[in-house]
């Protein structure tokens, strides 16, 4: 059939696409936007495959959009049924046409193979489409829905789905490849429609993922399509759960890409993650971007105050905790349990420090016992009613002057490490030598098993035998007066001597 814009041949298109048509090359698109263009209409069939021909049907609201191939556009169909496809904020509708391929006429055909190559040229050569203009009116692509993101100040890890987390707040995700260069983090990210892609760039193009860091620097990419060969941690096509791994990593297992991609709340269990394969600090900077992301209006999200439990109650107490925890964030009250002292609940500044602390400090051994961090269902720990004793279970940090992230931007952000045997100390006043930071740790219980100096003897790394060893010398010895005002800075290293 010969097809014209506005000839009584557009009747045959009336009734002979039924929603469970047999696949087909032509896909037939309804429900359009008015204004929309056929740069719009042709990046929805991008991501999938070649767009070979298009007829807009502009009366109508509707398109006929051919592919290269069946399984492109059996690929794309599949795909948009499970995330509805919108245009300018409007959803759309997207089925197989009774048509095989598409015969457009003459005049038609010139101002859609115009456009196609416009496109395909972007997307070859990289460049932005100029001065392509075609019979009626110039052809003005619609933005890129590619959007280019570098991330600043990068002091927690930003994970591939922490990325697909926040950006699919704004629309559907398709693709994510995520690339180290000139020494930055960076990602391109598709998104179905380039109004999603411009939205995102508008709330989100300088935010920070986390408190005081982790910078999102967004552009418009000048492809306008992303080729991933891989589904791994460094990118993913999640229009095509099938794709191999690549570089020997297990590929997701569909069932699992769709659970994820769905289940976005699986982020605030650490643990939950591990089909994944996140590491477990990881999953909790994934678990805090979900409650964190810098979305105006929206404070730090996230549970502030943890429970912990199996604490040993002839040991502990408010000061232990605070700096023990005070490793991951800022403690601003803790309270041990009036009637359960193996239980205390710790408030920390921010949602984000609490995933910190939970992923860092559960399972860990603290005065000879496994303790238990979790999120507790409480907002904020309550102070004892004035002139009430609790016997100082109950206990205010808000304005010590040892938090350890009050600077946004602090070294303090940069080393945050699990707990590890291998222990940073700095502040060391010149008068104090090796053997007396290695008597002052070996007093805390433990065994120095090594030490180093730093160059200018002002830092040193010193090992203990254990990690609880470490913990426990962490715990008495953080701010230990050393003499010549220097107190005394301790913190969990990431190397080992």
């Amino acid at each position: 059939i010969c097809l014209s814009a506005n000839g009584n041949d557009n009747k045959k298109f009336k009734s002979d696409d039924k929603m469970d048509g047999a696949p087909s090359r032509v896909l037939h698109i309804r429900k359009l936007p008015g204004e929309v263009t056929e740069t719009e209409v042709i990046a929805l069939g991008l991501p999938f495959g070649k767009v070979t021909n298009i007829l807009m049907l502009k009366g109508k609201n509707q398109a006929f959009l051919e592919l290269a191939t069946e399984e492109a556009a059996i690929t794309m169909v599949n795909y948009y049924s499970a995330v509805t496809p919108h245009l300018r904020n409007q959803p759309i509708y997207i089925q197989y046409s009774n048509h095989k391929e598409l015969k457009t006429d003459n005049t038609l055909n010139q101002r859609a193979q115009a456009v196609l190559q416009a496109v395909t040229a972007v997307q070859a050569s990289n460049a932005p489409i100029s001065g392509t203009t075609v019979s009626e009116s110039a052809v003005t692509p619609a933005q890129s829905p590619v959007l280019r993101i570098i991330i600043d100040n990068m002091y927690y890890p930003v994970t591939l789905d922490v990325l697909h987390q926040i950006f699919s707040k704004f629309g559907a995700v398709l693709k994510i490849i995520t690339f180290t260069k000139n020494n930055q983090f960076q990602a391109l990210l598709q998104f179905g429609d380039p109004v999603n892609a411009q939205q995102a760039k508008q709330a989100l193009d300088g935010q920070n993922i986390y408190n005081a860091c982790c910078t999102l620097r967004i552009d418009f990419s000048k492809l306008v399509n992303l080729n991933v060969k891989y589904n791994n941690d460094k990118s993913r096509d999640y229009t095509r759960p099938d794709l191999p791994s690549g570089d020997g990593q297990p590929t997701l297992d569909p069932a699992i890409a769709a659970a994820f991609a769905k289940e976005t709340s699986l982020l605030a269990v650490p643990g939950a993650l591990s089909p994944l394969a996140i590491p477990n600090a990881a999953a909790a900077a994934a678990a805090a971007a979900a409650g964190r992301v810098g979305m105006p209006g929206v404070s730090a999200g996230g549970n502030t105050v943890l429970l912990v439990s199996n604490l040993n109650e002839e040991m502990v107490t408010p000061q232990s905790l605070f700096t023990l925890f005070g490793v991951y964030g800022d403690v601003q009250r803790v309270k041990i349990l009036y009637n359960k002292k193996d239980s205390a609940l710790i408030q920390m500044a921010d949602g984000n420090q609490s995933q910190l602390a939970m992923s860092h400090l559960n399972g860990q051994k603290m005065y000879g016992k496994i303790i238990r961090v979790t999120l507790s269902k409480h907002q904020t720990v309550q102070l004892p009613r004035e002139g009430l004793d609790d016997q100082g279970l109950t206990k205010d940090f808000g304005n010590s002057p040892l938090h350890r992230f009050k600077k946004p931007g602090s070294k303090n952000f940069q080393n945050i490490f699990p707990p590890s045997a291998t222990l940073h100390l700095s502040n060391i006043p010149p008068s104090v030598a090796e053997e007396d930071l290695r008597t002052l740790f070996a007093n805390t219980g433990g065994t120095v098993k090594a030490f180093k100096f730093f160059q200018d003897h002002k830092m040193a790394l010193l090992q203990m035998s254990t990690v609880e060893e470490a913990i426990q010398a962490l715990i008495d010895l953080h701010n230990y007066n050393l003499g010549e005002s220097h107190h005394l800075r301790v913190s969990f290293s990431k190397s080992t001597i």
